[in-house]
């Protein structure tokens, strides 16, 4: 048997995306949702960071790859707005994951008519 990652947590972050989703719809742009998600965040005294860099390869001096959120150092969430989740999204969350260590990384694409934030389990390697 395994043991979800956070379970507590993850239902926190889960109501409110819900509540995100309910409030503005499909068809917004990522940046509306995460405006509104860190408000909602704010309000529930979540602790978060907002487009966090994280530890990859530099460009110019600067990091290359940012995280939509992280959450009380624990969880990474990623916010799309498009048709599809892709194998790309996946494949830059564990990127995600593996960079800043973390266990556990959520997707979520607010373009579908029901919300499903994907859970990424960080592969060891």
């Amino acid at each position: 048997m395994t043991e979800i990652i956070y379970k507590e947590l993850s239902y926190i972050i889960s109501g409110l995306l819900f509540k995100v989703h309910n409030n503005l719809g499909r068809y917004c742009r990522e940046k509306q949702y995460g405006d509104a998600l860190e408000k909602l965040f704010k309000e529930k005294n979540v602790n978060f960071e907002r487009e966090k860099e994280l530890p990859m390869e530099m460009i110019d001096n600067r990091y290359t790859n940012k995280v939509d959120f992280t959450i009380d150092n624990k969880i990474l969430v990623d916010l799309k707005a498009k048709p599809l989740i892709l194998k790309e999204d996946y494949y830059q969350m564990q990127k995600y994951l593996q960079a800043s260590n973390y266990k556990l990384g959520l997707i979520v694409n607010f373009r579908n008519r029901y919300l499903k934030p994907v859970r990424v389990v960080r592969l060891d390697s």
